[in-house]
């Protein structure tokens, strides 16, 4: 079996000098200009090999993020506007997520061909794989309307969205006009590139202490979805849009990580726009912060965990230079008593009196940041409020974050019981220069409730730009239209608004080195703020997105 898809090899991201000193062959997987996977043997899948190998090499694990207004986001008066009349012609939307409906008249041209340039499903491996990778099969759009124009379009082309969330972002953002013209997407002309990510390794999942069962993706396998994107693109000549609405609270929110990094490297290349959704946890109390400026220094901080989360891991992030211990205790107050950081070391703590397991990994030294990371994994752990001191090391003043999973790989039964809804943004979207975007409801022009809220951990102004997200109209396998609520839907409708301007820039030969990061300023030049409000604030980034009020800033002089 080919290793990148084995449970029996972990899948490392490593820097490319460190390639050199490995064995090139079957061992490696190029992910990026910068970086790339090292296929090792696992031993067994115990959660201590996390500690045996840096904790920033083991990917992360991402979920989906959403369950309009055209008119909102000066949209249709850019459209109906005959010297703009932009539409996406000549742009290519790429899609990084659970797959799409290619039989939906959503994505098929006036004559019933296909909109796609070609679909790589990671989850096939059966079919031909693209060139350059080493996995998964690629269907292009030859492929495709022979399919279509067949009885049985998945015997040829069985790639299929079972879950609905990639149908629906890439409608939101480039779906065609319905036949009674009540739906269309942002950029209905233009074309579309998709990538069917595969689900996470069971040995990452186990890592982490995720239920097998949990839908889930792993970083390595976007950073390669995105690549693909990106040499689709190149082999075209056609601009791109790449727009990511899936996300993770895991890593140091600072925009650190390898996936964050490689977004904003693309961002700056001419021609490649750069939407991530901002994350829906606002209001879920999964994340706690505490500044402690006098004696006694420490914190105790509550969790409540919920009846049916028997895994899932929790992090927290102290600001250098601060070291501090972590003691946790159990709902009957059993106590690990206080852990000091570590280089390498991981403990594993079995209580007495309940058949909780709790690993902990109090890192003193996390290589991608430099700073200490204490990472908690619980099994089976007792129902209840479970207790945390946080301590100071140095007897001084110190402050923390704590993140507990996004998405649904915990209920919403296990929350903090003080908790902080800000530096709630998902990674990617605490990048420097992708736009990331939350959502407001469009018809009450309130943000939601759910869309995480800034500021990076590190102070970096997120979100960027607020976008319509509540129930968008969308398509959904089957050939039928719902809505879609959350920043998911929003970053797909800004990723629209993107394309627009690459088509105006780029396509119509308007400003030919136009760079994604350019958009992304311009868009937010152009953002409608309330005389109220004091921008940028972490709630709505800059305002909310307005793409005529963009083209009216750009010409008026």
């Amino acid at each position: 079996m080919i290793k990148i898809l084995d449970n029996n090899y972990y899948d490392l991201i490593i820097n490319n000098i460190s390639v050199p000193s490995y064995d090139t062959g079957d061992n490696i997987t190029p992910l990026t200009e910068r970086s790339s996977l090292l296929h090792i043997p696992t031993t067994g899948t115990d959660p201590c090999d996390l500690g045996t190998h840096p904790y920033n090499t083991f990917p992360s694990l991402y979920t989906i993020e959403s369950t309009i207004s055209i008119e909102k986001s000066g949209i249709g008066t850019v459209q109906r506007n005959p010297f703009l009349n932009l539409t996406g012609q000549g742009v290519l939307m790429g899609f990084v997520d659970t797959g799409i409906d290619y039989q939906h008249t959503a994505f098929r041209n006036n004559d019933g061909t296909t909109r796609i340039v070609s679909i790589w499903d990671q989850t096939i491996q059966t079919g031909t794989i693209p060139q350059g990778f080493t996995f998964g099969s690629e269907y292009n759009s030859e492929a495709i309307n022979l399919a279509l124009a067949s009885e049985d379009p998945l015997s040829s082309v069985p790639s299929a969205d079972t879950n609905g969330h990639g149908t629906a972002m890439a409608s939101i953002a480039a779906g065609s006009f319905s036949s009674d013209q009540t739906f269309s997407g942002v950029v209905p002309n233009s074309q579309l590139v998709i990538v069917k990510l595969k689900d996470a390794k069971e040995n990452l999942k186990n890592v982490f202490s995720i239920p097998a069962d949990t839908y889930c993706f792993q970083e390595s396998d976007i950073l390669l979805g995105i690549r693909y994107l990106v040499l689709t693109a190149q082999k075209l000549n056609l601009p791109l849009v790449i727009c990511i609405a899936i996300g993770t609270s895991q890593g140091s929110h600072d925009g650190k990580g390898v996936l964050s990094s490689y977004l904003t490297y693309l961002v700056q290349l001419p021609g490649i726009g750069v939407c991530v959704s901002a994350g829906n946890e606002g209001n879920k109390q999964r994340h706690y912060f505490n500044s402690t400026t006098v004696v006694p220094f420490y914190n105790d901080f509550e969790l409540r965990i919920g009846e049916n989360d028997k895994e899932f891991w929790m992090e927290i992030w102290p600001y250098a230079p601060e070291r501090i211990s972590i003691d946790i205790s159990t709902p009957n107050r059993e106590s690990t008593q206080r852990i000091y950081p570590a280089i390498a070391d991981c403990r594993k703590f079995n209580f007495i009196f309940t058949q909780s397991i709790v690993w902990v990994n109090n890192i003193i030294f996390e290589e991608e940041t430099g700073d200490q990371l204490i990472l908690i994994r619980f099994q089976n752990p007792q129902p209840g409020v479970w207790y945390l001191r946080a301590q100071s090391l140095e007897n001084e003043a110190f402050s923390f974050h704590c993140w507990l999973p996004s998405g649904t790989i915990i209920s919403d039964n296990t929350f903090f019981l003080i908790p902080n809804p800000d530096t709630t943004i998902t990674s990617p979207g605490n990048g420097a220069y992708q736009l990331t975007v939350t959502a407001y409801n469009q018809f009450t022009d309130g943000i939601l409730p759910e869309s995480s809220r800034g500021y990076t951990r590190n102070g970096l102004v997120k979100p960027d730009i607020a976008a319509p997200g509540y129930q968008i109209p969308c398509a959904v396998p089957g050939n039928q239209y719902t809505t879609a609520t959350g920043t998911g839907a929003a970053s797909a409708h800004a990723a629209g608004i993107i394309a627009m301007v690459l088509e105006w820039g780029i396509s119509r030969g308007n400003y030919t080195t136009l760079t994604g990061y350019d958009i992304n300023r311009l868009i937010i030049r152009g953002a409608m703020r309330n005389p109220s409000e004091v921008y940028p604030n972490n709630i709505w980034g800059y305002g909310r997105i307005n793409v005529n009020s963009l083209f009216e800033r750009l010409t008026n002089i």
